[in-house]
């Protein structure tokens, strides 16, 4: 993935999301989804100018389905945004990068 994405997984979720005073963006994918891997560099890229301000993390659907199937996460890509530990909104599907900064700047604001 690249950048500062954290890899997630069941273990260290609820340390990492909710548990985090940040803001988190959470990207739900699977290694087999086609739309996921073409928004890796987008999430990646997202990390980086973020840097201190949104946590990014993401997590593989097959290999954590306690946390996929806890936050409802029925097909990939989704992201959830994460703020004082709850879900504060979600996307589905291959989004644009515009989309993803004004969900981000919804939540940082």
């Amino acid at each position: 993935m690249g950048g500062n994405v954290i890899e997630l997984n069941d273990a260290n979720f609820a340390t990492e999301v909710v548990g985090s005073e940040t803001p988190v963006l959470v990207d739900f994918s699977a290694e087999w989804c086609g739309p996921c891997k073409k928004l890796d560099p987008i999430v990646g890229e997202l990390s980086v100018s973020y840097q201190g301000r949104l946590k990014v993390g993401h997590i593989d659907v097959e290999g954590s389905p306690t946390t996929a199937a806890q936050f409802g996460v029925m097909s990939v890509p989704t992201i959830i945004f994460f703020k004082n530990g709850a879900p504060a909104g979600h996307l589905v599907g291959l989004v644009s990068r515009q989309v993803l900064e004004q969900n981000i700047q919804r939540v940082l604001g």
